[in-house]
């Protein structure tokens, strides 16, 4: 960056005080108007040229930071300032690490295009790309910048970078420690030893990770405070590279110290807000056992909420201990603050473009004039995820004044309707349309509405179901569903004709129940006689069903499509007589456990583990079709859905009278942006007449989780688990609109 200010005329050769300022004029100057120039400076027209004063004018103009060249030339008192302006970023790239990672030139790069060129700034950038590198372990990276002018005067800039090789730590060793062994610090800490095979999930890789060098003394010695080590020292770790391999050595300095115990815990309020003995019994610390710091936490947050839960929302508790480091005993003393009794005074409901303002508050705990809760606040966040309806929802709270405060509900919306489309042409069921339209949020009233109609030559589908989970916005449910299906098969047609209803309550923030009746009947014609010996006659018996169902659930989940916390559990009975020619009773029960592992790993996996187990008792008639088959998505992945059964002396699947599956999975982020995971999972289940031990099989496998634009897809890859002959197998299958 240069200034270049004559001295002297460019064509009178006098100096530039000699003349009186007659005008002053601006050349090539866009950035900010003439006005504005004029009034930056202390020049005006008809006070003698100072050049001191123009000097000073040409640095306040490049303090503005909009040119790259200034320079003044005076013709007879007319003084002109003539501006060379930076150049225009018009393109921005990087290359060779984050390719063109819009979210990292944002928050890393943080250059935009349409600014103005600044060396400094490119320079700054630069190193804020090698500081990524090495937070990854990537040593001895290099950034190269390339500009390329435009026609149009702007630049294109481009970032190529050469990644640098991972440091590797082959071992660490730790000196001063008794109590633990390297290992135990592995759940805790981010820098960890190689393993072998150290790629595979669940082994350590080594990778050198610098920016949590600093941190992994603190988690170290935190862990130590679990087990009552108050006194433990862990020095910062001495690392040794080895630049010919990539590879490094760690060692740890460890002061252990003795354990401490508790002595006594107190609770010290500065205002007496609760009894005293009721937050005690809150606590997980107990007198004379060692003392632990991630319990001590958790006390002061089960404290925090216990108080705020009575109204008073900016309550400050601040746990405090007293060592005697000769008895090796500590004091626990938590400080309460309660402060002011809160009340909302407005929620103001943000971003919901398409669900309407009442669908969102009928699920909030808070209102206007109520007194605050966190509780409460932690139960709306939760309700508002299990609609369905959102991608992301926040509650923040607006402090405007010591007694009360605003609630803004902000949410971000989720697509919640899909409609399909699709045709197709098969040898046996020749030319197939089929039109499918479904919304759980139609016109964002919270009404689910579902059709699909499916036509072929020898098949048809017609389907309509209604819901609505908040009748008049009540606690009450409703929904209503028929059907009518019919299939021409080579010997045989069936035809299935439906109709349910229900309604249920929801009796507690977490408790649902569900009564409702169900009628369906299923016809059997063009039986071919061989297909009747072949089978028997009994596998083509028509019959009508009429059974009513009852059932019971509870759900603390705090997401419908993928919760991180929270079960769900639910149990149901349905009983079919009353009327019709079935009659049986059924019953079904299923659990699912829901925990973020983020707090554990540094990134957001999730655990889940389902079961389910189903009842039928034939008290009269027990139709095949209403029998239990296992298989597929929902049971046992790895075998092909419903193909796993009794079966009679023909080979034929006959049903089963209970059945009992689960499954264990775990969830990561794959590609944030595009809302995709991979989940690993394994899936064992048994099914039988008279026993679940009578057929048991399992399954494991990969799987991708999308939210893709026309809703949550699931697409698994299974292997099956005690695979036996005559077993069909399914390595493939997938599922749109369910739950995670």
């Amino acid at each position: 960056m240069k200034i270049v200010f004559l001295a002297l005329a460019m064509l009178e050769g006098v100096t530039l005080y000699a003349d009186k300022i007659k005008e002053i004029n601006y050349d090539n100057l866009f950035h900010i108007s003439k006005d504005v120039a004029m009034r930056m400076v202390d020049l005006e027209v008809g006070e003698d040229l100072d050049d001191k004063k123009v000097d000073d004018a040409i640095k306040k103009y490049f303090d503005q930071g909009y040119f790259e060249d200034i320079y003044v030339t005076n013709e007879d008192g007319n003084v002109t300032f003539h501006f060379k302006e930076k150049p225009i970023i018009s393109k921005i790239e990087i290359k060779g690490y984050k390719d063109d990672d819009k979210d990292f030139l944002n928050d890393v790069v943080m250059i935009k295009r349409g600014t103005l060129y600044d060396e400094q700034k490119i320079e700054a950038a630069k190193k804020r790309i090698i500081d990524s590198l090495n937070h990854e372990g990537k040593i001895d990276s290099v950034v190269e910048v390339e500009k390329e002018v435009q026609e149009n005067g702007s630049i294109h800039i481009k970032f190529v970078t050469n990644e640098g090789e991972k440091i590797i730590v082959e071992k660490i060793k730790y000196s001063g420690m008794n109590r633990f062994q390297g290992t135990d610090f592995d759940e805790v800490v981010a820098n960890k030893q190689h393993q072998f095979i150290g790629w595979l999930w669940g082994r350590n890789s080594g990778d050198l990770k610098i920016e949590d060098l600093e941190y992994d003394p603190l988690r170290m010695r935190d862990y130590y405070m679990q087990f009552g080590y108050l006194d433990a020292k862990v020095d910062s770790p001495f690392v040794r590279v080895n630049f010919d391999h990539y590879t490094g050595e760690m060692s740890y300095q460890v002061t252990e110290g003795d354990v401490y115990r508790i002595s006594s815990i107190n609770i010290e309020q500065t205002k007496d807000v609760i009894d005293n003995a009721k937050l005690v019994e809150l606590l997980k610390l107990v007198k004379n056992e060692a003392f632990n710091i991630k319990t001590f936490r958790e006390d002061s947050e089960r404290i925090k909420t216990a108080i705020a839960d009575l109204g008073y929302a900016f309550v400050n508790v601040m746990p405090d201990l007293k060592k005697d480091k000769d008895k090796h005993t500590v004091d626990v003393i938590f400080k309460v603050v309660p402060g002011e009794k809160v009340h909302i005074r407005n929620v103001v409901i943000s971003g919901n473009t398409r669900t309407l303002d009442r669908v969102i508050r009928r699920e909030l705990y808070l209102g206007p004039g109520d007194m605050y809760s966190l509780t409460d606040l932690k139960d709306s966040r939760n309700a508002l995820g299990r609609l369905g309806y959102f991608e992301s929802n926040t509650i923040e709270e607006k402090r405007i004044d010591d007694h009360t405060m605003d609630l803004i509900v902000k949410v971000k919306e989720t697509p919640t309707g899909n409609i399909q489309l699709g045709g197709g042409y098969g040898s046996y069921g020749g030319i197939l349309l089929s039109v499918s339209v479904s919304d759980r949020n139609i016109f964002g009233s919270g009404l689910n509405v579902g059709v699909k109609l499916e036509k072929s030559q020898l098949t048809h589908n017609y389907s309509f179901s209604i819901s609505n989970p908040r009748l008049n916005d009540s606690d009450f449910s409703g929904n209503f569903s028929l059907y009518q299906s019919s299939t021409e098969y080579t010997d045989y047609t069936v035809a299935s004709n439906g109709i349910s209803l229900g309604a249920g309550h929801k009796f507690t923030r977490n408790i649902s129940g569900y009564l409702g009746y169900n009628y369906s009947k299923n016809t059997y014609s063009n039986v071919d006689a061989n297909a009747t010996s072949l089978y028997g006659s009994y596998y083509f018996q028509s019959y009508s069903k009429s059974s009513v169902i009852t059932s019971a659930s509870w759900d603390s989940t705090d997401d419908y499509y993928l919760p991180r916390e929270g079960f769900t559990a639910s149990q149901s009975v349905e009983k079919s007589g009353l009327g019709g020619d079935a009659d049986f009773v059924k019953f079904a029960t299923t659990f699912g456990k829901y925990y973020g592992l983020k707090d554990l790993v540094g990134f957001d996996a999730i655990f889940r583990y389902k079961a389910r187990f189903n009842y039928a008792m034939d008290t009269g008639y027990l139709p095949i079709a209403e029998k239990y088959y296992m298989g597929g998505i929902g049971s046992v992945r790895g075998y092909t859905s419903y193909s796993l059964a009794p079966k009679d002396n023909n080979a034929t699947l006959i049903g089963a009278n209970e059945t009992f599956s689960n499954s264990v999975e775990v969830s990561f982020p794959l590609v944030p942006k595009a809302k995709m995971r991979l989940v690993t999972y394994l899936d064992w289940g048994f099914i039988g007449d008279k026993s679940l031990t009578e057929i048991s099989r399992g399954g494991y496998g990969l799987g991708l989780e999308w939210f893709s634009p026309v809703g949550p897809i699931q697409l698994m890859f299974a292997n099956p688990l005690g695979e036996k002959p005559g077993d069909k197998v399914s390595h493939f299958e997938f599922t749109m609109g369910q739950r995670f």
